[in-house]
């Protein structure tokens, strides 16, 4: 039997089992096309004038293109997270968590240049790199437009700028019970152009496994997703856009085989762990208005609104958790925000000048209601519950502006000064100048030296539990082991990087980068009772190093990159949030320096990329010496090696037109390693990585 005529039947047997195969319509192409061309030429001159609007002089900056994304082993349909481990100094945690270069969270993502500000959704991924033409992660002593989350910078280009007229829906299937349908759309007509992109999830394996077994309990997934892009070119030189994006996720808490319940009364029989019901909902949708002016004259600029709403909505198993840990919370945590964000440039000789300003309004809101066991004189429980209802509120303003030049002071020299003042009212009220200063030197040969200094200023999340809150558990099972409760504060840091990027041959090239980064009030968050949600709390002083390396080869139809780096992120004295620890481990850690549970030294990744004819080959491999753990986090788990495989091609079936497959297999060895062992400094639980899993997906386009 002829392949082509076997991938067909396999490619139509799959769709028939995973979807029933919802009906596209073919899109028709425009019928002036001298105006869709003087139209495309706009829009490109738009796009290139909006990135001059955010240099990245000094900065480190890792590229992943359209052709990129593509070769990822589950394509464009890899999570967002998964997509980013690929970069260098990139570090995976358990809950889908990153750390870059030894940070606790602290990323900021940006749609076409727009920031969308973090949500606290903890599981699902409300970015979709489906949409995506370009992603870029910025890292390093950054440019003062960027400002408040710092540790790096996830800049997402959308497709829709391109003004190709069609669709696609994409269906995959796969272990552990995982079927997916993914539909795209987009167009232009008369000066608009328009991409939109929806999505839904299904499998077994919504949270990482508390277990090491290849089978999960307790842990379905059911995920939505959406996003839309329109624009319109306003006569030649300005543009108006907006962006739209939701997503909406339910999943089962995993639950463990064997857990002893530790509050039952005498001679009572204790629940079975692997009955527990625990579920999470979390929901996140933003909206962004664009306008972008580029009119030739002096100043170029960009003017954006955007609102973004989150939520989380943690349900308890009342009996269950009641008996294991002594509380049951039904907490629903919501924040909302809205700002607004200006970047204008001005070019003068060899100087280009760039300032701007943003603001932010944000309101946080907790509604629990928790279920508890009251204490006796003596401390042991009284078997009588009693719910406590609480409630808080918190609103918080952001502000800031920026001013900096660009300048060309000899042939291949560039510097960048600027400095950036931010303000902070919420929890507390703080302010900061923070300088910034680029150098990138061009040599002879192709190699680019970079250093940097950056000033950073990095504002606590706004979820907190407040002193009075900590007060209504007092004499109840529900009460954390102390009560020290100062409120966070913003975390200050200077931070230094040196790098050098060069082509060894025509078709290889090696990047070298070293930082430091010295922490007043270093905030990390941690996991503390049954929820699955977090706590922020700060460290007096933090101080965190490292060097990462990079190789890219490229030649014909083959690539391939590595990436490596060593980092070492400690700190010292937890000074807010104390009601999460013992009184014993607060003194200790405030008598010596300790690593981040986060502190990976040795993480490193890389890729290979052969097309043979119509059929691409890819594989790619993350591995590290394991995250933090023990007492203090004095030790580390074992190191870890995962490699992913894939296979795509593009195939002519009869009847069913052109279609694309592909086949991929994670953790191919079906390597068994531990992420968390739920011990450690704001550890909450186990959780091992993903077993070996296999997907099919079958793509069909129609129109241009």
């Amino acid at each position: 039997m002829p392949l082509n005529v076997s991938l067909c039947r396999l490619a139509l047997s799959a769709a028939l089992i995973i979807a029933s195969g919802p009906s596209v319509a073919e899109t028709i192409e425009p019928t002036n096309a001298a105006e869709l061309t003087e139209i495309q030429v706009t829009a490109r001159r738009l796009d290139a004038a909006r990135n001059q609007l955010m240099p990245e002089v000094g900065a480190s900056e890792y590229r992943l293109g359209a052709e990129d994304l593509k070769n990822l082993p589950l394509g464009e349909s890899t999570p967002l997270n998964q997509v980013l481990l690929q970069a260098p100094g990139v570090t995976q945690d358990s809950f889908g968590q990153l750390h870059i270069r030894g940070d606790h969270a602290n990323v900021q993502y940006r749609i076409n240049d727009v920031v969308i500000p973090e949500s606290i959704a903890l599981f699902g991924q409300a970015l979709n790199p489906r949409f995506a033409s370009e992603i870029n992660l910025l890292t390093g002593a950054l440019p003062a437009q960027y400002g408040y989350r710092t540790a790096g910078v996830v800049d997402i280009h959308t497709k829709g700028s391109d003004y190709h007229n069609g669709s696609e829906i994409t269906l995959m299937g796969g272990t552990p019970a995982h079927q997916e349908v993914d539909a795209e759309v987009s167009g232009a007509s008369e000066g608009w152009s328009y991409y939109a992109t929806a999505g839904h999830v299904q499998n077994n394996l919504g949270i990482e496994n508390p277990a090491p077994t290849r089978s999960v309990l307790h842990d379905q997934t059911d995920q939505w997703s959406g996003f839309a892009y329109a624009a319109h070119v306003l006569q030649s030189s300005a543009r108006i856009s907006l962006m739209v994006g939701l997503a909406d996720d339910v999943f089962e808490i995993p639950v463990r085989p064997g857990l002893t319940a530790n509050y039952l009364p005498t001679d009572a029989m204790g629940p079975d762990s692997t009955t527990l019901n625990e579920r999470q909902h979390e929901g996140n949708r933003y909206v962004v208005l664009a306008y972008e002016n580029a009119s030739g004259g002096p100043v170029h600029y960009q003017l954006a609104l955007y609102d973004r709403q989150s939520e989380v909505h943690y349900l308890p198993d009342l009996a269950g958790d009641l008996a294991f840990t002594g509380a049951a919370g039904d907490i629903d945590r919501s924040n909302a925000r809205w700002g607004l964000q200006w970047d204008a440039s001005a070019p003068a000789a060899s100087h280009t000048f760039r300032f701007g300003l943003t603001y932010n309004d944000e309101l946080a809101q907790s509604r629990a209601s928790t279920t508890v066991y009251p204490l006796d004189a003596a401390g042991s429980p009284v078997y009588t519950p009693v719910t406590i209802a609480d409630r808080n509120e918190t609103r918080a303003r952001l502000w800031g502006g920026y001013l900096q030049d660009e300048w060309h002071p000899l042939e291949h020299w560039t510097v960048n000064l600027g400095t950036r003042f931010d303000g902070y009212d919420g929890l507390v009220r703080e302010t900061q100048w923070s300088p910034r200063l680029g150098v990138v030197v061009a040599l002879a040969g192709g190699t680019t030296l970079h250093a940097g200094y950056a000033r950073y200023f990095t504002p606590p999340a706004t979820e907190k539990i407040s002193s009075e809150t900590v007060a209504l558990f007092a004499g109840t099972t529900g009460a954390p082991p102390s009560t020290g409760n100062a409120v966070v504060r913003s975390e200050r840091s200077h931070y230094f990087d040196i790098g050098v990027m060069t082509h060894l041959t025509p078709v290889l090239t090696l990047g070298l980068d070293t930082y430091f980064r010295r922490v007043t009030d270093l905030g990390d968050e941690g996991q503390f009772g049954p929820a699955v949600l977090f706590a922020p709390f700060n460290y007096a002083h933090g101080r965190i190093y490292g060097v990462e390396t990079t190789l890219g080869w490229h030649r014909d139809s083959m690539s391939a990159y590595l990436n490596a780096s060593w980092n070492r992120a400690e700190a010292t004295d937890i000074v807010t949030g104390q009601y999460n620890f013992a009184v014993a481990e607060l003194a200790a850690i405030a008598q010596q320096w300790i690593p981040l549970d986060h502190d990976q030294r040795v993480t490193l990744s890389g890729g290979l990329t052969q097309a043979v004819g119509e059929t691409h080959f890819s594989v790619d491999f993350v591995a590290g010496s394991g995250l933090r753990s023990g007492n203090l986090n004095a030790n580390h788990l074992p190191g870890y090696l995962t490699f992913n495989v894939a296979m795509r091609r593009k195939i002519d079936c009869r009847g069913l037109g052109a279609l694309e497959w592909s086949l991929s297999v994670v953790n191919l060895l079906d390597r068994v390693y531990e992420l968390r062992d739920g011990t450690g400094v704001g550890v909450g639980a186990p959780q091992w990585g993903q077993r070996r899993a296999a997907y099919l997906s079958v793509s069909r386009a129609f129109g241009g």
